[in-house]
């Protein structure tokens, strides 16, 4: 009764913090602030520091407050576009934004390099630092950011008219729970999710899509494909255009792909397990009557790879050996280098997110959200709320947004169990996941191995992707993709701007850091789909197999029982 008082206790409290625990936060500046007042040496340092960007700001405000040409004090970020504009280096804007950003350079100064203070409390009070003065920037205000006054000056003030419209909209949207402003336009079934498939198998967890190949000769393996149960599927079943599963298909693979359920309070008691058994496993045996006797390449994408490593091991290690390859896609098996969101994980959070589960069985898709749109909280938060409230433009929405937006729920024990026993305990790696009462090892892995990391991923970073060669004993091959953790695994030919680097360690080879590898594995230009549907037939048997036959449809897929999600 103690518990669950205190679990009601917490989760109520989690509203007003917005599923942050104020505990962890007040710990790490805690710790922060007390190492820096014992640190007199690093309080000169910041003394000194700040002298110096004062004498520069005013040598700076002398020249430009005149009109003078004089260098720029300090140039923002590469990733930071807020002061991209031309009207930004004009007087009095360029004093202003340059301020700020020596500003924000000397707190960045201050949170960082602090002898004493733990690396993840640095991190937790270097980022809620960042957070708190992105919260100021002088972009963020319509009397300081010169855009803004163009847009009301050239438009009669009409920009704040459609902004304050676009506002009304939003928050009726997100009152409603409808899709945000556009994604009508992208509906499952009819403009996305279109790939020709048919649903063939189903229990109380997810449903299996069957996609037959649309070429004569076709390859004998049929390929599975998990995705994550955070993401609805069809994040690889698009538009035509940029579907990874109709790339495939038409190439002569046939396709199968799990679709998860979306989780209701009742299904708050659903594990890991759950998902390998209901999941992988299930889809395995589907797959054995469909088209029995073949081996099957399967592919993990996000938190679908990393449970279908665990499921690959366990296979391995019981001598199954239904699996031609693995593939993971933005997955990740070690979680000691997990990135930002580690910044969110530690025992207080992980237990504050427990309490909010415990009470309505799942976590939501916003108090998801949110943790992922404060990593990018200059592109996500605040440059949108700029763009669309302030000068009352809209970017117009496309299909990976709407996607995006079309969000699903986590289980309260599959997600508790994969915070505590992966990102906080790293178990995997370590020889202590336990599946069928008996330890797991990814070394006993046999079959090939193809991973894909992404340049700009802040969810599987990709440094930690390739983190898989230390802990496999096999050839694996490794291929870095530009882009993002999704738009970089949607990443069809054609598309400009693409490119990725590629290379195979053959077992025995010696290893590379990921920095290292990536200095000296050359870059080419275009999309890693070919790649991978090169390495998978290299690895099939020939292709003059008759096609996998279809499975007894339940229904068609994308369809109505899919659309009930």
């Amino acid at each position: 009764m103690a518990l669950e008082a205190d679990r009601v206790a917490h989760a109520y409290a989690a509203r007003a913090s917005a599923g942050l625990s104020p505990i962890a936060v007040a710990l790490a500046f805690g710790d922060w602030a007390m190492h820096l007042a014992a640190a007199p040496g690093k309080q000169a340092e910041l003394t000194r520091k700040s002298m110096r960007k004062w004498l520069r700001y005013a040598n700076f405000l002398g020249h430009a407050v005149r009109g003078v040409d004089c260098p720029l004090c300090i140039e923002p970020l590469p990733q930071d576009s807020r002061f991209a504009d031309q009207a930004w280096k004009q007087w009095p804007f360029n004093a202003i934004h340059q301020g700020f950003l020596l500003w924000q350079q000397w707190w960045w100064n201050a949170t960082t390099g602090v002898r004493g203070v733990s690396p993840h409390h640095e991190d937790v009070v270097t980022f809620t630092m960042r957070q708190l003065l992105d919260l100021w920037s002088p972009s963020n205000f319509p009397w300081s950011n010169p855009e803004v006054l163009r847009a009301a000056w050239t438009q009669y003030g009409l920009n704040f008219a459609n902004g304050a419209a676009n506002f009304a909209e939003d928050w009726r949207r997100e009152k409603l729970g409808e899709p945000p402003a556009g994604a009508e336009a992208f509906l499952p079934g009819r403009d996305v999710a279109v790939t020709p498939g048919k649903v063939v198998f189903r229990n109380r967890l997810m449903e299996l899509i069957q996609y037959s190949p649309t070429t004569e000769k076709v390859h004998p393996e049929p390929i599975l494909i998990v995705p994550a149960w955070i993401m609805k599927y069809y994040i690889l079943d698009l538009s035509p255009h940029n579907s990874l599963v109709k790339y495939l298909v038409d190439r002569g693979h046939t396709v199968f792909m799990l679709s998860w359920k979306n989780p209701a309070p009742q299904d708050r008691d659903l594990s890991m397990d759950h998902y390998r058994r209901l999941g992988v496993m299930a889809a395995l045996e589907a797959i054995g009557r469909i088209a029995p006797q073949r081996k099957v390449h399967a592919a993990g994408y996000c938190l679908g790879g990393t449970l279908l490593a665990i499921a690959g091991a366990q296979m391995a290690r019981d001598d199954d050996e239904r699996l031609a390859s693995i593939t993971l896609l933005a997955a990740q098996v070690d979680f000691e280098e997990a990135g930002e969101l580690t910044l969110f994980i530690d025992d207080s959070q992980v237990s504050l997110l427990e309490d909010i589960m415990s009470a309505q069985g799942y976590l939501e898709p916003r108090q998801m959200a949110g943790a992922f749109q404060l990593l990018r909280s200059n592109d996500l938060i605040w440059s949108k709320r700029v763009r669309e409230y302030l000068l009352g433009t809209r970017a117009p929405m496309n299909d990976l947004m709407a996607w995006n937006a079309d969000a699903t729920r986590m289980p309260y024990a599959m997600h508790s169990e994969y915070l505590r026993r992966l990102f906080l305990r790293n178990d995997l790696t370590a020889g202590r996941y336990e599946v069928d009462g008996r330890p797991v090892a990814l070394t006993d892995i046999r079959v090939p191995l193809f991973a894909v990391g992404t340049t700009r991923d802040h969810v599987a970073p990709w440094r930690s992707v390739y983190k898989i060669g230390l802990n496999t004993d096999i050839d694996i091959t490794f291929l870095l993709a530009s882009g993002g953790h999704n738009a970089g695994i949607v990443s069809e030919p054609g598309r400009d701007g693409r490119s990725y680097q590629l290379s195979t360690r053959q077992h025995g080879e010696p290893y590379l850091d990921p920095d290292a590898w990536a200095a000296q594995t050359p870059r080419r230009e275009g999309s890693w789909w070919p790649e991978w549907q090169r390495w998978l037939a290299q690895h099939s048997g020939a292709q003059d197999a008759p096609p996998p036959a279809m499975g007894a449809a339940l229904c068609e897929a994308p369809g109505e029982y899919v659309l009930q999600r």
